[in-house]
């Protein structure tokens, strides 16, 4: 038996139907984080954060940069663009120009290629390959180094967001990191942006 026609039902007298706000523009800001600068927007101790640099309301880091490390944050006001960025699971190719105190050999170089072990597991495999010392700004304040101890720069290409773990993986194979940049994620790049200057690109999710 056919069911019967639904009724309409009309708002009871005296209510409005309510619009839907429209969804708010999607928003992408590429900063190039200075070293120092907390990946926050605000500090109850009076450090850098993101506000003395970037005043846009509604915008939200999409994953970590330590205080103690420099270039590229990506913030965005939108949860699912966010999301592919930061959550692991999407495994968003992040690469860092890495200075570190020593000299690397190809058997150092291949235990980074191959995964390291951490305290938190094996890492896994990197892309990782010698590099030429890349023009940078200076960094503030300056580097430590020791005359009796030559150093070298690295590009290293992980796929994980585990806590400080370029440092650790650097470290584990015996070659500490004395600097370190991130220079691009995915396809968002680091190119044309000073120390501490931000643009807004397109964002697409």
């Amino acid at each position: 038996m056919p069911l019967p026609p639904r009724s309409k039902q009309r708002p009871a007298a005296g209510k409005r139907r309510v619009a839907k706000a429209p969804p708010a523009q999607l928003r992408l800001v590429l900063f190039n984080k200075p070293f120092d600068v907390l990946t926050q927007f605000s500090d109850g101790e009076g450090r850098a954060t993101l506000k003395d640099f970037i005043d846009i309301a509604g915008i939200y880091p999409a994953g970590r940069l330590d205080r103690d490390s420099e270039g590229l944050l990506l913030l965005t006001n939108d949860g699912q663009l966010q999301a592919r960025i930061a959550d692991p699971k999407h495994k968003l190719a992040k690469t860092y120009w890495v200075q570190v105190e020593g000299v690397p050999d190809e058997a150092q170089l291949q235990r980074l290629r191959s995964g390291v072990e951490l305290n938190d597991g094996m890492t896994l495999p990197a892309e990782a390959r010698l590099l030429d010392e890349p023009d940078l700004w200076p960094r503030d304040p300056p580097v430590r180094f020791r005359k009796s101890v030559p150093t070298h720069w690295l590009e290293l290409v992980i796929k994980e967001g585990r806590n400080r773990q370029v440092r650790r993986m650097t470290a584990a194979v015996g070659l500490p990191t004395l600097r370190l940049v991130r220079v691009r994620i995915g396809d968002w790049s680091l190119e044309g942006l000073g120390q501490g200057e931000w643009r807004e690109v397109a964002a697409t999710l």
